[in-house]
């Protein structure tokens, strides 16, 4: 037991110093981004939640703006962001489906949102639709029964007019319904 103990108190502090030597190496890098000046991002590559959680609180502490990607915890990175440089929301949206930033590609899909609003717009103006189908079920029909055959059909019908009625004979059961209820007393 006491040499486990050793042995975990030996990962631990080799742990910590992972983790100072890693922060010292973001901090590093993180510096010499800021002093590049044709670089608005950086893109870092793929690292674990507490490297991620380091690089973004060295960021924050440099004041830049960091956001994280990826689907999976072994692809996941982390993207730096100068303060003037800052992304737009289609930007991070664009980085959070795994495409490249692309501004002519964005501007494109503005105007196209900006167009199918008019033409909502429009729609609105003339007026809701009048309720109904869009078809008459007839025509569904036509090609079962014909134009001619429906009319021809109902026009043969004819009511059954004993209809509910049944004729004494057909009752089995010829009591009356105060003879029924004498019995069952």
């Amino acid at each position: 037991a006491p040499e486990q103990a050793a042995r975990m108190k030996k990962l631990q502090e080799q742990e910590k110093r992972q983790k100072v030597e890693f922060r010292k190496r973001m901090e590093q890098e993180v510096s010499q981004f800021i002093q590049a000046t044709g670089e608005p991002r950086r893109r870092f590559q793929p690292m674990n939640k507490i490297e991620r959680s380091i690089l973004h609180d060295v960021a924050e502490v440099a004041g830049l703006t960091s956001f994280s990607f990826g689907d999976d915890e072994d692809s996941r990175y982390v993207m730096v962001f100068k303060k003037e440089f800052a992304p737009s929301d289609e930007e991070l949206d664009a980085y959070r489906r795994g495409e490249e930033w692309d501004p002519a590609r964005a501007e494109e899909r503005r105007r196209l949102r900006e167009l199918a609003a008019q033409q909502e717009e429009a729609e609105l103006e003339r007026g809701p639709t009048p309720p109904g189908p869009p078809n008459d079920y007839k025509d569904k029909y036509r090609h079962l029964i014909g134009s001619d055959a429906a009319k021809a059909a109902a026009r043969t019908m004819e009511a059954n007019k004993a209809y509910g009625c049944v004729p004494v004979a057909n009752k089995r059961d010829t009591r009356s319904i105060e003879e029924a209820m004498n019995e069952i007393r």
